[in-house]
């Protein structure tokens, strides 16, 4: 790891200076930390972004796991990231080098259907979920953003960088996915499955529609005592209690409002699917490697909407500015803190968060 520190602080050869160091996939259960080229401009639109401070993310548990085949052997993981832009290709029009920016986990043409519609997730121009997942990502000394003009935020004053990482994916994945697509309102009942950092994006961010009473379902106590933290009203250890029966008491038998599935398995999906109420909304924010049941011959007479979603990140700029103004708190996602080149670390901290209590683990040079 000698080599891994020299490049890292600062005292590069020539010939490092044409390379960096980055975490790589290896296929399934596998992962480096390794000397890589550095990235270059190759599209008109593109920046070189310095990483200033990274994270690490449930979907690239997901992806260690071998639940997302599209990530080929070699990859650089990771998606999210506060950066400095070191240079830009000649289409770019807004950003500078020097400019410091928070790396959208969503890339976005701006141009084609979906991203006239505000779903860039969808994008149909090489956009979407492509950072650490088609392209090289994040989890590197530095890191190719396409379509960056329209896929980078610039740092707003007055907000630590810690805070500003929550923005590049969990915050607006548990807004988006779970509240918005969830139709979470006044007064409604919200139970949300699953109180890891996506639930709990999700519990922080539906309290901003004053819900009735938000209630976290995790099987593990410690996760319950962050949901409180966070603002849930109620907590059940599905392992030892029945959820379903604390949000019939509270719902005079009618069943949650809404209920958010944050886990990604099929078990949470399904027991998702019994908390809900007639007329109620399901929203799946579990990223799912394996085939879920749904019970249509329980739900067809329901009038149950269910929703999926990739997140857009359309909201990002709108909770950039909760957050500066002090209307939206999200320091207390950060528990764990490394050096970059202590990644292996910091991929076993954060995949084994029943042990060590981990939400989200910050990586800085």
């Amino acid at each position: 790891m000698s080599n891994s520190t020299a490049v890292l602080d600062g005292t590069r050869t020539q010939s490092d200076k044409e390379t960096m160091y980055a975490l790589v996939y290896g296929g399934p259960n596998q992962k480096k930390w390794a000397q890589v080229p550095k990235p270059s401009i190759i599209d008109d639109t593109d920046a070189i972004i310095r990483v200033d401070i990274t994270t690490i993310c449930g979907s690239d548990l997901h992806i260690l796991k071998g639940d997302v085949p599209e990530v080929t052997v070699g990859r650089i993981l990771g998606h999210e990231a506060i950066g400095t832009v070191e240079s830009v290709g000649p289409g770019v029009k807004i950003l500078k080098p020097g400019q410091r920016v928070v790396v959208s986990c969503i890339s976005s043409c701006s141009i084609c259907r979906f991203c006239r519609e505000g779903r860039f997730g969808q994008c149909l121009n090489g956009g979407g979920w492509i950072l650490g997942h088609l392209i090289d990502g994040t989890q590197a000394e530095f890191v190719r953003v396409p379509f960056c003009d329209t896929s980078t935020y610039p740092v707003p004053t007055g907000v630590s960088d810690e805070e500003l990482l929550m923005f590049c994916d969990i915050i607006p994945t548990g807004y988006e996915v779970g509240v918005l697509n969830g139709a979470v309102a006044p007064g409604d009942v919200v139970a949300v499955v699953g109180a890891g950092p996506v639930g709990l994006a999700a519990i922080k961010t539906a309290q901003l529609f004053s819900p009735r009473a938000i209630v976290a379902i995790d099987l593990d106590d410690k996760r319950l005592d962050q949901a409180r933290k966070f603002g849930a009203d109620y907590t059940v250890n599905n392992g030892a209690n029945d959820p379903l029966k604390q949000i019939m008491a509270l719902t005079n038998g009618l069943g949650a409002d809404v209920a958010i599935e944050a886990v990604g398995l099929e078990s949470t999906f399904e027991l998702a699917t019994t908390l809900v109420r007639a007329c109620g909304h399901i929203a799946n924010i579990g990223v799912h490697g394996a085939p879920a049941m749904l019970h249509l011959e329980k739900l067809w007479g329901k009038d149950v909407t269910i929703t999926t979603g990739l997140v857009d990140t359309r909201t990002v700029r709108d909770l950039l500015g909760l957050v500066e103004s002090k209307k939206l708190d999200v320091a207390a996602f950060v528990t764990h803190r490394f050096k970059l080149a202590e990644i292996i670390d910091a991929y076993e901290t954060f995949s084994t968060a029943g042990k060590t209590g981990a939400l989200k683990v910050v990586l800085a040079p």
